[in-house]
């Protein structure tokens, strides 16, 4: 157990607005470096617990136990078991949103293609790191609004980015100008995760992450009328 006390916490937090329901709280953002520690063991131990045992069935006094602090510590810093629970899936969306820069071979950074795919590889990596996190989101959004909504908030990220690149791709002439870029983003980045939610959840069996990579590249380069630049316009 932490040899940290509940009143020593307490100094080490400043108020913080929740994610999940957007009311102001008892949350805590902790201010020094102890108090950092303690909050990342809680979260680090709550996502072993909810990926262990799913989110209805797992304990407050579970997440502390593995973390080898008290629950007065919990209570330093979240307010409830849905509030980490947001936490967790904060950190998941960020590892999954910013993966790492996707590895581009030599000389073809001007290459839309193997950025693309590099970009697939990438966030294919990290589904299958979250993929257990994953089953928690699809078990809690099914029953929780406000897990629901979260999540929608969260596609939309994905969303606008990639929308935000199939502009560009149009205006440097090489995409499908008459594309509506929102709308196909949608629609790709739903292909992508589905085919991911597939083989890494549904699936149950090692995927052939290569496969996954080209079949996932080859549909979006058709659906978007991707060229290399340089290349004459498709008729």
């Amino acid at each position: 157990m932490s040899t940290e006390t509940d009143d020593t916490a307490a100094h080490d937090t400043a108020l913080e607005v929740p994610s999940v329901s957007g009311a102001p709280s008892a949350v805590r953002k902790p201010l020094t470096a102890r108090g950092e520690r303690t909050r990342a063991a809680l979260v680090s131990a709550a996502r072993t617990v909810f990926e262990r045992d799913g989110f209805a069935d797992s304990r407050l006094t579970d997440i502390t136990t593995e973390a080898q602090c008290s629950i007065g510590s919990f209570y330093t810093y979240f307010d409830s078991k849905e509030e980490i629970l947001d936490a967790v899936l904060a950190e998941a969306h960020q590892d999954m949103l910013h993966p790492g820069y996707p590895h581009v071979e030599p000389g073809s950074d001007d290459d839309p293609t193997e950025i693309l795919a590099a970009a697939n590889r990438a966030y294919f990596e990290a589904y299958r790191r979250n993929a257990g996190l994953r089953l928690v989101l699809e078990q809690v959004s099914s029953t929780m609004a406000e897990f629901r909504e979260r999540r929608r908030q969260r596609s939309l990220v994905f969303v606008e980015r990639n929308a935000r690149h199939i502009r560009e791709l149009q205006e440097r002439g090489i995409a499908d100008p008459e594309l509506d870029p929102t709308a196909a983003a949608a629609a790709l980045s739903g292909m992508v995760s589905r085919m991911a939610y597939q083989a890494f959840i549904v699936g149950g069996e090692p995927s052939d992450i290569d496969a996954m990579v080209d079949t996932a590249t080859h549909l979006w380069v058709n659906a978007i009328g991707l060229r290399r630049p340089g290349a004459a316009p498709r008729d």
